[in-house]
């Protein structure tokens, strides 16, 4: 089987795939007493009409100008290309802009745009799967930029399946300034019902533990995940990427992989994404949860205005309480330490060195998986950490008791049927450990951070890729 990937890393990359020029707007906040730094960038910004896309597929993109002026569209892969992190694939326009407007809120707080589409691009044949960044460059004597993030997927069998977190995006969303699922008018963080975010919006500059308004359109992938891309195509294994709602509405894409890999902050799910993956564990694929606060809130999808545009927007309905029967453990909300070793004798954790009671500096956080809550046979606590900072959630249980978070920290994994493995790593942080790229900004916490990559983190991710693709072939 032709490695793909590697093929592509072998192209001329470059670094200009990255934001230099950021213009912004202060937002006076629901309460009328703050400004928020940043949220947009209404000089340029735009969304995509599709999370993902197959080559030959077209893909929509949405521009607002302000002032109204001419722009241009560099399309980028994401990936390793010889450590500068992006190459160059396409140069569009310019355009003619226009300034679109900002939709009223509805009674749900949803802000959908239907602007008009200012350019149409069909995915070439010959693009592979990754994630893609159209820089967009506003004309002007001020020439302000920013992003708009999709995916391009394909059929083909690869080692890896990597899914981006673009649920989670979205949720946190606060375009044009307080416009997330967390914001209900009244509430700093509200987390019940009957608030609805939609894609048909710009993404925003995130708002938690970093501050990095050039990341402004690229949702979280540039914060949390774009460390594991890089550094599964720097190792050179073939990678093929999803969106979130293609494990919700496109599963047979699992089943052309060998090891699904859940990144970085993968917080809501659909419950047919829970089945689909619980169902291709059962058939046989490997799932790394190399992630935080994974599956924690179960949504309800809802279909776009116009015909062809399904899973535009969505709500929080509940709490996941048996997210820790797929992965292993449950998610405690937020919580800070040292990624701490309970077996060092595991397979885990061979060529690292480590001994029991050996910790990684820094890589828990900013939210965790805790302890186990229900016997899985054969899993095994491969860490074990003390937290601070944490906060104490409750989780029901199988037998209807509430169990709450006591600031502890697990790693799990346990043997799937059919010759696979399901590891959780139990931070949102674990990129952090792999890779430091151009264009990425490390997380600092209120009670952490990350000291920057670790061989060791490199070394067990290794192990536990060359186990689950091993045993995969050995079937």
């Amino acid at each position: 089987m032709e490695n793909l990937t590697l093929k592509e890393n072998a192209l001329p990359g470059t670094l200009n795939w990255q934001l230099t020029q950021y213009e912004f707007e202060y937002t006076e906040s629901h309460q009328g007493s703050e400004l928020i730094h940043g949220a947009r960038s209404a000089a340029i910004e735009g969304y995509a009409s599709r999370t993902s896309v197959y080559p030959g597929e077209s893909i929509d993109f949405m521009v607002s100008t302000s002032p109204v002026c001419p722009f241009t569209v560099d399309i980028y892969r994401l990936g390793y290309y010889d450590g500068i992190g992006g190459r160059h694939m396409l140069h569009l326009g310019p355009f003619e802009g226009e300034e679109q407007a900002v939709p009223p809120e509805t009674v749900e707080r949803l802000r959908a745009c239907k602007w008009r589409p200012s350019v149409t691009l069909q995915i070439p044949d010959e693009w592979i799967s990754g994630v893609y960044l159209a820089k967009l460059t506003k004309q002007a004597a001020l020439r302000a930029q920013s992003y708009i993030i999709f995916v391009v997927k394909q059929r083909r069998k690869a080692e890896i399946l990597v899914q981006v977190s673009d649920l989670t995006w979205q949720a946190y969303n606060k375009w044009p300034a307080t416009s997330s699922i967390y914001d209900d008018g009244a509430n700093a963080w509200f987390t019940g019902p009957n608030v609805r975010v939609s894609f048909d919006r710009p993404y925003s500059k995130y708002f938690q533990v970093v501050d990095s308004p050039l990341s402004c359109g690229s949702g979280e992938f540039l914060l949390w995940e774009f460390p594991l891309a890089y550094w599964l195509e720097a190792e050179g294994y073939d990678v093929t990427y999803c969106s979130n709602l293609d494990l919700h509405s496109d599963p047979g894409l699992l089943d052309t992989c060998q090891v699904f890999i859940s990144a970085g902050h993968d917080e809501y799910w659909t419950r047919e994404m829970y089945r689909h993956a619980s169902a291709v564990r059962d058939k046989g694929v490997s799932l790394l949860f190399l992630s935080g606060n994974a599956v924690y809130h179960e949504i309800i999808p809802y279909d776009g205005d116009d015909a062809g545009a399904p899973f535009r927007s969505f709500a929080r309905n509940q709490r996941f309480y048996d997210e820790h029967e797929l992965m292993g453990a449950a998610s405690f909300a937020s919580g800070y330490g040292d990624w701490t070793v309970a077996k060092p004798e595991h397979w885990v954790f061979a060529g690292t060195g480590m001994k029991a009671g050996d910790s990684i500096p820094g890589l828990i956080g900013w939210e965790y998986h805790g302890l186990p809550v229900k016997e899985i046979a054969g899993l095994e606590i491969l860490a074990h950490s003390d937290l601070v900072g944490h906060e104490p959630v409750a989780l029901k249980c199988a037998d209807g008791t509430l169990r709450t978070g006591d600031g502890k920290h697990a790693a799990v994994i346990y043997p799937g049927p059919r010759n696979n493995w399901v590891f959780n790593a139990g931070t949102i942080w674990w990129p952090e450990g792999l890779s430091n790229p151009p264009g990425h900004i490390p997380a600092s916490g209120t009670f952490g951070r990350v000291l920057g990559p670790d061989s060791r983190v490199q070394q067990m991710t290794r192990n536990l890729l060359a186990r689950c693709l091993k045993d995969h072939s050995d079937k």
